[in-house]
């Protein structure tokens, strides 16, 4: 019986060895390879690589000549490792693989070997050129102090086995063995679920990200977002759903598309995701992504100076999931995103929406606001601050203990998000700023011009949270229904819905976000323009508007 194993294993193993070797791969140039690009006639396999005699003085037994190029190296703001000119392996894979010297041009004979169709490398994703700045990064040391410095990393001491540091270094052959081709393009690991990425990866949040995480298969509907893989899930495909490891289009951070948007857009239009990213960033108000293509650094601080709009500014791909959660704390899709606190300082993470929202919209605000008001401002930061006469909850529940109109759950205790606004319209629209019919990229219809014949539709953003029976009851001002119905005065006219900075308003003038719009309020005959409160639902103001002056009217 035991020679009968015995002989079983000697006919299985070699079958396996076979099966592994180099001889059924795309890196048998011989005459009988199973590739395209082959030799016309040299029937011997090894010696395209290898030489037994008068080898170049490199391991092992090196059969060809160095192209002696000077190669343009991949560069990055947030990159830790410091790459040099390809060395070891690396550039004995490149004396093939950049293009410059002929596919047969051998040591070991004394003519070019003929090739069929071709001569060198030919372009296509196996010639990465002379210039590796869309192709991972070679040649550099991976100790443990380049984990120190890059906590995305793994420590050296901890790497999958299957990845193979040659002198401390990572080259070419620490993710591909040029002899077997069991992943694919001679990867030591698979790509499903992206394996052979996190050998050396961890970035932070990944593992629960829905990047890593989801299900959703493609539709069939073109374009398709995977042309280049056998799997079929977000999840199987993971980093190269975005990601290129060679000659990707975008230089930075090797992604597969040169406008950042594509690498979203590819599954967010709809045939992939559950929710149309791309329908909505088609509306004419909207945070326009398609204005900007290589401005987006990692590297930025929270503060941007550069004024730009990308998904990644809003949205950090790596850690990004389905979760809920309450006002003002970010949701799962806003994770890991920097962003400004309400104090002005930049945050590696922000932990509130609104937080995101100030990157562009506080200190260096993107654009003037829209209404001309007795107090101007155009930092949001300071419209929202804690310490302000009257603002909107976003950072904090508001300061007026008396808001009848309130739409039960709501209460005065409530938060909001800026999104709570300002997101995209219609029914099942994805949460957040992403494009709307309205201006101001608005939820809801909001008019801002006077003389607007009155209907709940023409101001359903505050009807959205706020109760119309209540308002034209008048149950917090005995004017409203006479303003808003009868003089066709837009909410937008009295009040500013941010909110009034402590700097330049008090509680007197400027309590529930009083702040007039001079474009239809104007001062009175004895020349003021105020709002007096005087205490609970009463008040007077100083201004003419309509034609009618109040010098002072009461309420």
């Amino acid at each position: 019986m035991k020679r009968v194993i015995y002989l079983i294993a000697l006919i299985v193993i070699p079958t396996i060895i076979i099966a592994q070797s180099i001889v059924d791969t795309k890196h048998n140039l011989s005459v009988n390879g199973i590739g395209t690009v082959k030799s016309t006639d040299e029937t011997e396999i090894c010696l395209f690589c290898h030489t037994a005699h008068n080898s170049k003085p490199s391991s092992p037994l090196w059969n060809r000549n160095a192209s002696g190029a000077s190669y343009t190296l991949y560069t990055s703001s947030t990159m830790k490792a410091l790459p040099g000119q390809p060395s070891g392996s690396s550039i004995l894979c490149l004396s093939c693989h950049d293009g410059t010297i002929a596919l047969g041009s051998v040591l070991s004979r004394g003519s070019v070997i003929s090739f069929a169709n071709t001569v060198n490398m030919p372009v296509g994703n196996s010639n990465l050129s002379t210039n590796l700045k869309n192709d991972h990064p070679i040649s550099f040391t991976y100790d443990a102090n380049l984990a120190t410095l890059n906590n995305q990393i793994i420590a050296p001491g901890t790497l999958n086995p299957a990845i193979k540091l040659e002198n401390g270094q990572l080259q070419c052959t620490s993710c591909h063995d040029p002899h077997k081709n069991i992943y694919s393009d001679f990867l030591v690991a698979s790509t499903q679920y992206s394996n052979i990425c996190n050998a050396c990866h961890q970035s932070t949040g990944w593992t629960a990200s829905s990047h890593n995480t989801s299900t959703k298969t493609w539709n069939n509907v073109a374009p398709n977002p995977w042309p280049n893989s056998q799997w079929t899930t977000v999840a199987e495909n993971a980093c190269a759903s975005c990601h290129n490891s060679h000659n990707a289009a975008s230089t930075s951070r090797l992604l597969k598309s040169i406008a950042e948007e594509d690498v979203c857009l590819s599954c967010h239009n709809g045939n992939v995701a559950a929710k149309n990213i791309q329908t909505q960033l088609a509306k004419t108000y909207r945070h326009n992504v398609y204005n900007y293509t290589g401005v987006h650094d990692e590297a930025e601080v929270g503060v941007v100076n550069t004024k730009h709009v990308e998904c990644v500014d809003c949205h950090n791909p790596h850690q990004s999931k389905a979760l809920t959660a309450s006002a003002p704390n970010v949701s799962g899709s806003l994770l890991g995103v920097k962003g400004v606190n309400q104090s002005g300082v930049a945050v590696a993470s922000s932990s509130f929406e609104y937080e995101i929202c100030y990157k562009c919209h506080s200190s260096n605000p993107a654009t003037a606001s829209t209404t001309a008001r007795v107090i101007p401002q155009n930092n949001v930061r300071l419209e929202f601050a804690t310490t302000n006469p009257s603002f909107h909850p976003i950072v904090s529940q508001g300061v007026n203990a008396n808001v009848p109109s309130l739409i039960s759950p709501l209460t005065v205790s409530s938060k909001i998000y800026c999104s709570s606004c300002h997101a995209s319209d219609g029914t099942g629209a994805p949460t957040g700023p992403h494009g709307s019919i309205y201006p101001q990229i608005l939820k809801s219809q909001y008019k801002l011009t006077d003389n607007t014949t009155y209907s709940a539709a023409n101001f359903q953003l505050c009807y959205n949270c706020h109760s119309s029976t209540s308002i034209l009851a008048n149950t917090s001002f005995k004017e409203h229904s006479k303003h808003i119905s009868s003089e066709r005065t837009s909410c937008n006219t009295c009040h500013d819905s941010h909110g009034i900075s402590s700097t330049q308003g008090n509680s007197t003038n400027n309590s529930n976000l009083i702040n007039f719009n001079t474009q239809y309020v104007t001062p009175s005959s004895s020349g003021v323009l105020r709002f007096d409160d005087q205490g609970l639902y009463k008040g007077r103001c100083y201004l003419t508007c309509h034609g009618k002056n109040h010098n002072p009217e009461s309420y």
